[in-house]
């Protein structure tokens, strides 16, 4: 190797070597983020109603406890046994408690010497946390009451809960006893109390005392800790990184470390993630100071610890550092990495090359016995696999295999007559054959009868009879004779419609091309300026009216084909009918309608597209300005659920109404079958589509002259 290249090789492991220490670094200057996150993660998991009730439930032994030191009906040896199987010896350092008879006199108190007096009235407590429990004369828990005053109300009632749990749960335990341990309580009321530095000390004692010291537990909280989660990956990304980019300016020369199997890469990286607990245990303890304590000098404690854990990160980055340069051939050739590192493959190529003139004819041998083996297993497990007890001709089956066994059976048992017992049966048993299979004949004729009727089209004639063993496809041929006849009925309504939209589409646009055409010849040869303003408004509404009929037939065009483009947004429904009415209030008035809204207390979000959502509430609200009886009321009701929103319109129609609700919505269809009344028949249709769009559903219904609309948005 000559000096340049030895030079050039140095200064790449310097940078490299500077790369591991920074990212060692940053780890320990995140120390103190990484251990405030851990103990919020850790905080988290230890607050609640659930894990109060956890620590406070030693109080339920606690009862027995304290009434036996009363009562002195258990000995001193028994109470001092249960105290020490009990958590009600630590909790009861930290609070106060009393007993009561049923006349209120104390008799019993703690004493703990705080100061306070807990007198058993829950509101009347100097303590942040009270619980009374009531036993009345037969032992029995008459009440449990939990009062706070930081706990809310359903914090408080879990707590209830639980320690009703648990208290059932120690009767159930000394009922299968022979004898219980301790008298129950009777005819007194016990009451604890704690105050909250207590409550809070208490749970960090509890705390530590659990899951091995707590050191797991913290430690789990901050590799839980989104913190530790983005800094730890941005330095092994920057580690891989560093090792990818030395092995690129390494050019060919391959050096050993760096051409390990890849299954030692891959055990290097499983490594890794099993092991980051001890990593993370290292950094709790390296902050709490528990790490290392052995000098007598907290700061060369922390010297020395904060140095251990300089060398544990710079080894781990260390590792990282390898591994991106052993997997920058694979980036580089997948294919050539896998069969130059792995072992693995190495290994089957040398069994299915190396060794060809050795294993050859055994190999070939052992694959023969296998397929055929294989294929005789799938071939009878594909036979079981299908075979359905629960039909028919497989039930038949099973009983005439059963039935012939116990007739042999029987039959070997006739020793030297056996012969002419078995001739008899065999004929019996092909006359019974002989007979089924004519049946099983008939049968099948009658379901070649029933398929060539299908082929030549004829829906309406019943598919009957037996089918016997053959039931099950007589069963689906009805299905699909009923299935046709849906398809040929959709498609005669589709011929139908499409008849219809032609004919509506040539009225609706000739009318107003008609009235332009006629108005424009009459413009060409008036005088008159007057007559001529006249005509030309008349013209500027019928151009107008033809544009917007025209827009209608582009947008349900487009809506139809599923090629409009939506822009979701969280969206208030309420807001928007109202801008709705606001934007149409002077056409209400003018038919004197009178609307009644029914809504939620507060606003109800949606995910919709506004511009569509409006136009979906606009078509609606146009219909019922230009259908509904002057003078009379509309209902518009809003109603949230936890799945949807439901919006419903109601008004009273001024005709009749006559036509079908399922084809109302569908192109250029109007209740006003006459077509008289000015409209292009697509507002309805334009609404369920663009519902349809935003995954909603419209439906509409009439009762007499009530014609109802119903919208169902899914909340998201």
């Amino acid at each position: 190797m000559d000096t340049r290249s030895k030079n050039s090789l140095n200064v790449r492991r310097l940078l490299s070597a500077a790369v591991l220490c920074v990212c060692a670094a940053v780890m320990l200057a995140f120390y103190p983020t990484f251990e405030k996150a851990g103990r919020e993660e850790t905080e988290e998991v230890y607050e609640g109603a659930e894990y109060l009730s956890e620590m406070l439930s030693p109080v339920t032994r606690g009862n027995y406890v304290l009434y036996n030191e009363i009562s002195r009906d258990a000995d001193g040896s028994q109470i001092r046994e249960e105290l020490e199987t009990s958590d009600f010896r630590r909790l009861e350092k930290y609070m106060d408690y009393s007993f009561f008879d049923d006349e209120g006199e104390a008799l019993l108190e703690s004493r703990s010497g705080v100061g306070r007096k807990l007198d058993g009235q829950p509101e009347n407590t100097a303590y942040d946390i009270q619980i009374s429990f009531s036993f009345d004369g037969e032992g029995g828990l008459g009440d449990i009451q939990v009062s706070s005053s930081y706990l809310d109300k359903e914090v408080q009632y879990q707590i209830e809960e639980a320690l009703l749990h648990d208290q059932q749960s120690l009767e159930r335990e000394w009922e299968q006893q022979e004898a219980w341990p301790m008298s129950t309580p009777v005819d007194v009321t016990a009451v604890y109390g704690m105050t909250r530095d207590n409550a809070e000390s208490y749970l960090s004692s509890y705390v530590s005392a659990e899951a091995y010291g707590g050191a797991y537990v913290y430690a789990w909280g901050i590799l839980e800790s989104s913190s530790f989660a983005w800094v730890m990956m941005f330095l092994t990304v920057l580690a891989a990184a560093a090792g990818v980019l030395y092995r690129i300016f390494s050019g060919d020369r391959q050096e050993a470390v760096f051409r390990a199997p890849a299954e030692l890469v891959c055990a290097a990286v499983l490594g890794l993630a099993a092991a980051m607990i001890w990593p993370a245990i290292m950094i709790w303890k390296t902050c709490s100071g528990e790490l290392i304590s052995s000098s007598g000098y907290a700061n060369v404690d922390r010297i020395l610890a904060y140095g251990l854990n300089f060398l544990v990160w710079l080894v781990i980055f260390a590792v990282i550092f390898w591994i991106g340069g052993c997997l920058r051939e694979f980036f580089k050739a997948p294919v050539d990495y896998l069969k130059e590192r792995s072992l693995l493959v190495r290994w089957v190529r040398w069994l299915l090359t190396g060794q060809k003139d050795f294993a050859g004819t055994v190999k070939e041998k052992a694959s023969g016995v296998f397929r055929k083996t294989k294929g005789a297993v799938k071939k009878q497990y594909e036979a079981l696999l299908h075979l359905d007890f629960r039909d028919r001709t497989n039930r038949l089956i099973l009983k005439i295999v059963g039935i012939n066994f116990v007739v042999i059976l029987i039959i070997s048992l006739f020793w030297g007559f056996g012969v002419w017992v078995l001739t008899i049966y065999s004929v019996l048993l092909f006359l019974f054959l002989r007979r089924y299979l004519d049946q099983v004949k008939q049968q099948y004729g009658q379901i070649l009868k029933t398929t060539s009727t299908l082929a030549e089209g004829r829906l309406d004639i019943p598919i009957e009879g037996d089918a016997g063993i053959f039931a099950p496809v007589q069963e689906e041929l009805v299905k699909i004779q009923s299935g046709f006849r849906k398809a040929v009925e959709r498609e005669v309504k589709s011929e139908r419609m499409k008849t219809d939209l032609v004919t509506n589409v040539s009225h609706d646009l000739k009318t107003p091309l008609t009235a332009i055409i006629t108005y424009v010849d009459l413009l060409k040869n008036e005088e008159d300026e007057e007559k001529r303003r006249e005509y030309i408004g008349i013209l500027e509404r019928k151009s107008q009216r033809l544009k917007v009929l025209i827009e209608d037939l582009f947008e349900i065009s487009k809506a139809t084909s599923k090629s409009v483009t939506l822009h979701f947004m969280d969206l208030d429904i309420i807001g928007l009918l109202k801008q709705v009415e606001l934007e149409y209030d002077r056409d209400i008035k003018a038919v004197d309608l009178h609307i009644r809204w029914s809504l939620p207390g507060e606003k109800v979000i949606l995910k919709l597209d506004s511009q569509k959502a409006y136009r979906v509430f606009e078509n609606l609200l146009v219909n019922i300005t230009k259908y509904a009886l002057p003078h009379t009321r509309v209902y518009i009701d809003v109603e949230e659920t936890e799945q949807e929103a439901v919006i419903r319109m109601k008004n009273v129609s001024a005709a009749e109404l006559d036509f079908d609700t399922e084809e109302i919505t569908d192109r250029f269809v109007r209740g006003d079958a006459s077509r008289n009344t000015e409209g292009s028949g697509l507002g309805l249709a334009i609404a369920r589509s663009f519902t349809e769009l935003m995954h909603g559903t419209l439906q509409i219904s009439t009762e007499a002259d009530l014609f109802r609309v119903e919208i169902r948005f899914p909340k998201p």
